[in-house]
């Protein structure tokens, strides 16, 4: 099984800070780890590190699934989860703020604000 590093301090740093522009505060980041399928093809589960944060009544997850690639969802209820619309990010910084104005816009469309998004 290949083994997957932890978050270093510099990839903290970058989901802190943009997590700190985007609500004005300190939102405390925990860590995971999870076990999933990096390649859909994949029999075996990977055990892949995870950042996780909560807002509001809403929670976050990025699992980290090699050199320079991340995954992001958020989700109310553990069964109904949400993405980016895309696989794998190759930037951290990029994924952090697909997933937070993805979030953003699920919200918005929850509310009225949007239309429903084509699915």
């Amino acid at each position: 099984m290949r083994e997957i590093a932890d978050f270093s301090q510099p990839e903290q740093w970058i989901v802190g800070t943009t997590l700190r522009e985007r609500y004005g505060r300190e939102v405390e980041l925990l860590f995971a780890d999870s076990e999933i399928r990096l390649s859909q093809s994949d029999r075996e589960l990977t055990s892949c590190p995870v950042l996780f944060w909560q807002v509001d009544d809403c929670n976050f997850v990025i699992f980290k699934c090699g050199d320079r690639r991340y995954r992001g969802q958020f989700y109310y209820q553990p069964y109904k989860q949400f993405g980016t619309g895309m696989r794998e990010h190759g930037d951290l910084s990029e994924c952090t703020v697909a997933l937070l104005q993805a979030q953003a816009d699920q919200a918005a469309e929850t509310r009225g604000d949007l239309p429903p998004r084509r699915r």
